[in-house]
């Protein structure tokens, strides 16, 4: 496909890379037509991976224009049997009230629990097993601009599977978020967390 970018035409092949891209560019008959000026574009981003300790684990600087933000666990385990709470925040801080949130937590051998909370996204109830390990994705989207966010995703360690789904509203544009436990007071002891966003 021939195009034309900032005065130098050529073709675009899969795989290719163009370059720095900034805005959304406006094609007609597969001819680009008008670059708009805005953002630079990038498909993921992914941060620095830090190991799983203390109470809770932050991440900062998430850019304005992120719409979806992954939480992601390897060979995470924590020292009690609280479970897993993820909140979100903007300039203002973190907040902590506010959340529509269910957790559902399935073992193999003692059935179903869960729970549901307004101070983050729950996985479950507390019953877990400081011996289990937990891997797996937590994803967030967002409704509109950047403030209102649904989550859902889940984390498996042992026999259990944590789930969690529910929605928050911010005051501003998110640009952090936190990975701690319901009680506040259990320590993660294994495994490293990151997050990416696009």
């Amino acid at each position: 496909m021939p195009i034309t970018l900032n005065g130098s035409s050529g073709v675009v092949t899969p795989g290719a890379t163009v370059g720095s891209i900034t805005g959304i560019l406006k094609a007609t008959s597969g001819v680009v037509s008008q670059a708009i000026i805005g953002t630079d574009y990038s498909d993921l981003t992914l941060a620095t991976a830090q190991t799983a300790s203390g109470t809770a684990v932050d991440f900062t600087g998430i850019p304005s224009w992120a719409k979806r933000v992954t939480v992601i666990f390897d060979g995470v385990s924590l020292s009690g049997t609280s479970v897993f709470l993820i909140q979100i925040g903007d300039s203002g801080g973190i907040e902590t009230t506010g959340y529509n949130s269910v957790g559902i937590q399935s073992t193999i051998s003692a059935g179903v629990g869960g729970g549901t909370s307004t101070s983050g996204f729950v996985f479950g109830s507390s019953i877990n097993s400081a011996s289990n390990v937990f891997g797996g994705i937590f994803m967030l989207s967002t409704l509109n601009s950047g403030t209102t966010w649904a989550g859902f995703g889940g984390f498996s360690g042992g026999d259990r599977l944590l789930t969690s789904a529910g929605s928050k509203t911010l005051s501003a544009d998110i640009d952090r978020i936190r990975i701690t436990t319901v009680n506040g007071t259990d320590t993660f002891d294994a495994g490293t967390i990151n997050i990416s966003y696009e």
